[in-house]
């Protein structure tokens, strides 16, 4: 898999975007926004220097399942950026078992909902189909069958997608949670795009004229 990327946030501290282009990192996503009103401190800076630096970037909300869809949906577009050139955003969808203040879970019904309000929300904001992050747990008790129209990055660091997920399809694979990356101080997530670097040019170009 040629094409190789890392997703971030604030707990990357402050990245020398140049240095991680050299060190062949073809995209990032950036954490933008979680629930209605949380904003990575991090995000705009990440956002522009990626850019700068040449690198592929898209922004990811993490749900709250205690918050209505249509809030996240608008804080979503209050604090990103609908540039043409971005990656498609990322709707990221598990469990969120550490929160004191927000209910981890709800039923399959109430978390199939909410997703389908954000994923209609953020594209009609950014003008492109988003994708869905998932691990296994989530994937398994919640989004097995459903969304096949969409796009979908994998969390999956013991083993292959097709190994974990089965059939599901996937743009991208989420193989490592403690990945070393030059121009990053400490440990990050590091990704794979589920293609050449002829299918990875495509997509580039697709962006660029707008789609």
């Amino acid at each position: 898999m040629p094409i190789q990327g890392i997703d971030v946030s604030y707990w990357q501290g402050d990245i020398d975007w140049e240095t991680v282009r050299d060190a062949g990192v073809s995209f990032t996503y950036i954490k933008a926004t979680e629930g209605g009103d949380r904003l990575d401190p991090k995000f705009l800076e990440n956002w522009e220097g990626a850019k700068r630096a040449g690198i592929a970037r898209g922004a990811y909300h993490f749900i709250y399942w205690c918050r209505p869809a249509n809030e996240q949906a608008l804080w979503f577009m209050l604090n990103v950026p609908a540039d043409p050139d971005a990656l498609p955003p990322v709707l990221d969808v598990e469990w969120n078992s550490h929160s004191k203040t927000c209910p981890g879970k709800v039923d399959r019904e109430t978390a199939l909902a909410k997703i389908k309000v954000l994923l209609d929300a953020m594209q009609a904001y950014t003008g492109k189909r988003p994708i869905i992050y998932t691990d296994p747990v989530f994937h398994r008790e919640v989004l097995q069958g459903e969304f096949p129209d969409y796009h979908f990055w994998l969390r999956s660091v013991a083993a292959e997608p097709n190994v974990i997920y089965g059939p599901r399809s996937w743009a991208f694979w989420q193989f490592t949670t403690t990945g070393k990356v030059p121009g990053v101080a400490g440990k990050v997530d590091r990704n794979s795009f589920n293609g050449t670097q002829q299918d990875w040019q495509s997509v580039l170009k697709w962006l660029q004229a707008g789609q």
